[in-house]
């Protein structure tokens, strides 16, 4: 009886491979250089995809899963190149006006937004707090999504493509209907100025706490001042929190809820966004999340593809 030979595993290196890397790792430098400039980040970006993807067949595993949150970052780096003022008029007054009429608070006979209340009322505590919760709104998502990629593989690529279609949903907003924030009315009042950078806000007050330049060095990146609405700053710990019950994860769950609670309080206080801006982010997230699960089992073809996905990081 012959013994069958034993199936000899694929090459882990092989010409179509580099080929392949290369040619993305070489489209993706050239389009940043014309579309918005060079960075050192891009180069290092590439750099690192190409290590892992090289490195061993684990980590191979890892940066193809990971390139769900790479392509969100690429995206949302590129609306640098079609900033959305030049799609829409941005809103400014109306936005002030209407988060004061829903949410406005009395002040020495007048009335504030929420924003201006904090303004007035600053506590260094209060500076510290929120300027740590909203440090969290992209590592504990990442952190999150790394524990799902160890743990259970089809729930790490369902977390990953709704955070993904979230963003994709919040990008249209943006471009449907262009934002300013509170700090931006602070600084400018009512007035369009399209050349506005980013800016700290309330949180430079963290970074003045801690003599940091955190908040400074990411927020002089932003791609677009006029994004406001939706907060997903405010979407993403909601996802989180969501998929963290669904997988049933215990006591995690209350650390999530308060990182979430927290975000949502952190973007108000600091005057990064209105609380109409926040109620966006979580009704983006929300549906995103049902129209993920609506097409997932609604459509056998989108359901062989993510099968075909978690074979390929298995």
């Amino acid at each position: 009886m012959e013994v069958a030979e034993k199936e000899q595993p694929a090459s882990f290196y092989t010409t179509r491979q580099f080929v392949a890397v290369a040619a993305i790792s070489l489209v993706y430098l050239l389009l940043s250089y014309f579309l918005i400039g060079f960075k050192t980040d891009q180069v290092y970006l590439m750099l690192l995809f190409n290590a892992m993807y090289f490195g061993t067949r684990l980590t191979r595993k890892f940066i193809t899963g990971f390139s769900i949150f790479i392509i969100f970052w690429i995206i949302f780096d590129f609306m640098k190149a079609f900033p959305n003022y030049l799609f829409q008029e941005v809103h400014i007054e109306s936005l002030y006006n209407t988060e004061k009429a829903l949410f406005g608070i009395t002040q020495h006979g007048r009335t504030v937004t929420p924003n201006e209340f904090w303004i007035t009322h600053q506590h260094a505590f209060l500076d510290v707090l929120t300027g740590f919760f909203y440090l969290c709104w992209v590592p504990v998502p990442l952190a999150f999504a790394a524990y799902l990629f160890f743990k259970n593989r089809e729930a790490f690529l369902h977390f990953s493509l709704t955070f993904l279609f979230v963003n994709l949903l919040g990008f249209v907003i943006y471009y449907v209907y262009p934002a300013a924030p509170p700090w931006y009315v602070q600084l400018h009042g009512f007035d369009f100025v399209a050349s506005t950078p980013g800016n700290t806000g309330g949180l430079e007050r963290f970074d003045a706490f801690f003599k940091a330049d955190i908040f400074h060095s990411l927020y002089s990146k932003s791609s677009n001042v006029f994004a406001a609405m939706p907060s997903l700053h405010s979407s993403y710990p909601l996802i989180v929190l969501y998929y963290a019950t669904r997988y049933q994860l215990g006591w995690i769950r209350l650390f999530f809820g308060v990182v979430m609670a927290g975000i949502w309080f952190a973007a108000v206080y600091n005057s990064h966004h209105y609380v109409l801006d926040v109620l966006a982010g979580i009704l983006c997230a929300l549906a995103g999340i049902y129209l993920f699960q609506w097409i997932l089992q609604r459509s056998d073809k989108a359901q062989r593809l993510l099968q075909m996905f978690v074979r390929a990081i298995e």
